[in-house]
């Protein structure tokens, strides 16, 4: 994830394909085509070619001579959240920047398996060995301090509407 948290870097190690395809899974397990940029293909060539294929209405796909490559680009991110449905198990690294983080459970969510490492520099490393499915849902300080000022606000209308009224109540009954 770049600094921002509005875009991704992506970096696909594929083999024995020619034939990649720029797509997320869908809310019913369909192909969604995502925009992406800066596509590079390196392998054991040295500059490793492609053609774009560009379907109207499926994801756009690059195409090269059958063989073992690693694919990256940038994609954007929605909803501060990263995730992605593979149709093989895939080891998955995932590092969150320092101006984002993943601890507060009642913000943040990280699918089963993760390995979650923080580093000195407040940077995080989140990993999965073998998945074939990962979600990490990152935030930033704005929405911590919203959520305490939430909690907080949420106290203190308990307290006016609930637990005075009952004091209230029981110094009139003793009366």
């Amino acid at each position: 994830m770049l600094q921002n948290g509005t875009t991704y870097r992506a970096a696909i190690e594929i083999t024995d394909v020619s034939r990649y395809e720029f797509a997320d899974t869908g809310f019913m397990g369909e192909n969604v085509p995502i925009q992406v940029a800066d596509v590079q293909l390196t392998g054991n060539c040295s500059p490793c070619q492609f053609n774009w294929s560009r379907p109207w209405g499926a994801p756009s796909a690059i195409e090269f001579p059958k063989g073992n490559y690693t694919v990256s680009y940038l994609a954007p991110l929605r909803d501060n959240t990263v995730q992605e449905t593979f149709s093989r198990p895939y080891y998955v690294n995932v590092t969150i920047p320092q101006e984002f983080a993943v601890s507060n459970p009642l913000l943040a969510g990280i699918s089963q398996g993760a390995n979650v490492t923080r580093h000195d520099d407040n940077s995080t490393t989140v990993q999965w060995n073998k998945t074939v499915t990962f979600n990490v849902r990152f935030y930033d300080s704005w929405h911590e301090e919203l959520l305490w000022f939430f909690l907080q606000f949420m106290g203190i209308l308990i307290l006016v509407l609930v637990i005075v009224p009952y004091i209230l109540s029981i110094k009139k009954a003793d009366r």
